[in-house]
């Protein structure tokens, strides 16, 4: 079973400010993620440049510096390296990116750059519109389409650097224009992103950032409508299944955003017959074990949850779908009832949130499948999910109505759950002043005197 060892980007790093640039970035992307999970924002991502020193990164250059570099760019020769160079770091200026799209020729020359044969000068000319998609100005997404067709054509590139910073500079400016995103789309951003991550797919900094841009892709406007089943008809689902197998060494990160593509697929659409077809649901089911293995050995400070997030919302989205007489085919041999309860105990105190999430795909479970039920009745899960009866913030009405579940499925798990001191902590339930609580307990409590002569005896 696999086990998580740290979340980082890489193994193995270099000492000095250059660990210093990588550790400030890993930080800021876990903040990015944390936000995403929580609220499901789009969040541009810059990629810092390793190869500075530490101390450069705080340089702010002033407008005046942009309209200079670009004039300098325009008649220099053998100069052009350093002046791109000081022009990326310049552009990491709001204000400065706003002077450098309205100059003449500003992006025309970048393109020029990007397209020429110099591959030194195409990569410090991708930085430079990489630092400019950074830019928090939605109006500077329209300055990149000349760029765009270059920067998809070069997603088959042979370097990584190169085709990472391709990646995040895509996927920071497509959110931000309805008519970037279209040209993307039409220049063919999704069969391009399948090829990247199948071709690169031994490179994980790559599949992380391909990842990333497809995530952005899919939180546009209309993404419903116009993206999302033109990534169903590709071959991006499947590389997106490909890649649930977290590195011990690389780290969580490109599991991570391949997980919130795979949310965002099943959130958005109703039908998900492709990616059923395809084992989702067995993948990320069996996923959430290991995880759950991981949790159940005390790993829960180590970025984690930002993996069982994303595969939570997608097994409780794909549960529904799946034909009753289909689950056990599609879930195999993965028992899931018991991960489940280890995240909601594990996660009770310091993530409410995600521990909510996990009971609701109990419940999800439970409502769907016989087995489940019995599982939870099987390895003794019961006792500790009733001392959850108490706990607020949405997890007791949760939990009430994942046992509400089992003592519907079967006559004799009621008389199991009135043993297992359900019927003295209903009691507690119905004093509490949570209307929804009352009613799941009267229903609950009616559906076991009704199914129990055991029950109605102890009761009455």
């Amino acid at each position: 079973m696999w086990r998580l060892k740290k979340v980082c980007h890489k193994a193995g790093r270099h000492a000095g400010s250059q660990e210093e640039l990588r550790l400030r970035r890993r930080e800021k992307e876990r903040a990015l993620r944390q936000a995403r999970r929580d609220s499901q924002l789009v969040s541009k991502r810059l990629l810092l440049n390793e190869d500075e020193e530490q101390d450069s990164m705080e340089i702010t250059p002033g407008e005046q510096d942009v309209v200079r570099l670009l004039q300098q760019l325009q008649h220099s020769g053998t100069e052009k390296e350093a002046l791109l160079g000081a022009l990326s770091k310049a552009l990491r200026s709001p204000s400065a990116q706003l002077t450098f799209i309205k100059l003449e020729n500003s992006m025309h020359l970048l393109v020029s750059l990007l397209s020429g044969s110099d591959a030194r000068r195409r990569l410090l000319a991708v930085r430079c519109l990489h630092e400019l998609s950074h830019s928090p100005h939605a109006s500077v997404a329209s300055a990149f389409l000349p760029a765009t067709p270059y920067l998809l054509t070069y997603l088959s590139g042979q370097s990584t650097k190169f085709t990472e910073l391709c990646l995040y500079t895509l996927g920071n400016v497509c959110p931000d224009g309805e008519a970037v995103k279209e040209r993307l789309l039409a220049q063919g951003i999704i069969p391009a992103l399948a090829s990247c991550m199948q071709n690169q797919r031994h490179s994980l900094a790559v599949v992380e950032a391909a990842g990333f841009a497809l995530f952005q892709l899919l939180q546009t406007k209309d993404a419903a409508q116009k993206v999302i089943p033109m990534v169903l008809a590709s071959d991006l689902p499947s590389l997106l299944l490909s890649v649930l197998t977290p590195d011990p060494e690389f780290g969580l990160a490109p599991a991570v955003e391949c997980a919130w593509c795979l949310h965002s697929l099943t959130s958005s659409t109703e039908d998900h017959r492709v990616l059923l077809a395809q084992g989702a649901l067995r993948k990320c089911s069996s996923l959430l074990v290991s995880l759950g293995g991981a949790v159940g050995d005390g790993n829960t400070e180590q970025g984690i949850e930002l993996l069982v997030c994303p595969l939570l919302r997608c097994v409780g989205n794909l549960l529904p779908s799946c034909p009753v007489e289909a689950l056990s085919a599609q879930l195999g041999d993965v028992h899931l009832v018991a991960p489940l309860c280890q995240f909601v105990f594990a996660f009770l105190q310091p993530l409410p949130a995600l521990a909510r999430e996990a009971a609701w795909v109990l419940n999800n479970l439970t409502a769907h499948c016989t087995e489940s039920c019995a599982a939870l009745l099987t390895f003794n899960l019961v006792p500790r999910l009733v001392e959850l009866l108490p706990f607020s913030q949405g997890i007791n009405t949760m939990v009430l109505r994942v046992l509400a579940n089992v003592a519907h499925k079967k006559k004799e798990f009621c008389t199991r759950l009135a043993e297992l001191g359900l019927l003295s902590a209903i009691t507690a339930t119905l004093k509490m002043a949570n209307q929804d609580m009352v009613t799941l307990s009267l229903e609950l409590l009616f559906m076991m005197i009704v199914n129990s002569p055991q029950v109605c005896k102890e009761i009455f």
